[in-house]
């Protein structure tokens, strides 16, 4: 069927396809940071195999989990993008998870969340793109950053943290010390001393 510029469907879709396909290795930016891959804004859908969940008791509240699956893309990738087979990635995942039982042995689950990703290691080399103790660096100040997030914002809890990073609250300059101030401190530690 064509469509209102004489073109078919299937020869417009595969032109987005290969638009996509050339502007997926670009170099874009983001607040200054330079990137490539699926522009900031777009989204995949996935289908998840059946996997393993294994979750071990650590204390009262904490517990480790493992999760292993092959995951599908739902729909084609455009022809010609992403990465080549063999890539990896390090993603490091923030989320709630919300259960609820059904009966003895099953429960629905639903995560919603974060992930951010540590490193990546391109499929024709034998290192990661940075050592682990840069993924370590990076990961603490992922978290710090998500702390100070939920900081500002605590009445979110059911919700994902905003994903715009938020610098560290400046420390307000230190107080000149006036020779009343030091008056004052001097006679507050007497009062001090002589209560001991």
């Amino acid at each position: 069927m064509a469509t209102s510029t004489g073109k078919s469907k299937k020869s417009s879709q595969k032109e987005a396809d290969k638009d996509l396909s050339k502007t997926y290795n670009q170099f874009k930016e983001f607040e200054g940071q330079v990137y490539t891959g699926m522009k900031i804004g777009r989204s995949h859908k996935w289908y998840y195999d059946k996997g393993e969940w294994k979750e071990t008791k650590v204390t009262p509240d904490l517990w480790t989990i493992s999760y292993a699956v092959t995951k599908r893309r739902a729909g084609r990738a455009p022809e010609g993008s992403g990465v080549p087979v063999g890539t990896e990635y390090h993603w490091y995942i923030l989320a709630h998870q919300h259960v609820r039982k059904l009966n003895a042995n099953d429960y629905t689950t639903a995560l919603t969340g974060l992930k951010y990703k540590l490193a990546h290691r391109r499929a024709e080399k034998d290192k990661w793109n940075v050592s682990e103790k840069t993924q370590r660096k990076r990961l603490i100040k992922m978290l710090k950053d998500m702390i100070v997030q939920l900081e500002k914002a605590p009445e979110n809890l059911n919700e994902a943290p905003a994903t715009k990073a938020i610098p560290a609250p400046k420390k307000a300059p230190a107080k000149r010390a006036t020779a009343t101030n030091r008056k004052k401190a001097s006679v507050r530690k007497k009062k001090i001393a002589g209560t001991m």
